[in-house]
């Protein structure tokens, strides 16, 4: 499954990352300089979860920023317990 968020879409984007050299003017320097700029991928925070999606509980993948907007909603909790035996005698 590629990495993308059910509900708001967020996936892997690509970019770049600059690397720098030199001393700010602020500082007293001639001013920082741009020396290598590399391609790099930036990554959604994505997360499995268990949530409940048209009335049935499934594993989706979802974005740690979906979680906190409310859009996931949780399956109830089980409270299922064995059911107890009769001592034997």
């Amino acid at each position: 499954m590629p990495r993308v968020c059910y509900y708001t879409g967020r996936k892997t984007r690509a970019g770049r990352q600059y690397t720098h050299r030199g001393k700010a003017k602020y500082l007293g320097g001639v001013g920082r300089k741009v020396t290598g700029k590399t391609k790099r991928m930036f990554q959604a925070n994505i997360q499995r979860v268990r949530a409940l999606v048209d009335g049935k509980v499934c594993r989706i993948k979802v974005s740690a920023k979906a979680i906190r907007m409310g859009l996931v909603v949780k399956p109830p909790k089980r409270n299922w317990s064995p059911p107890e035996t009769a001592p034997a005698e």
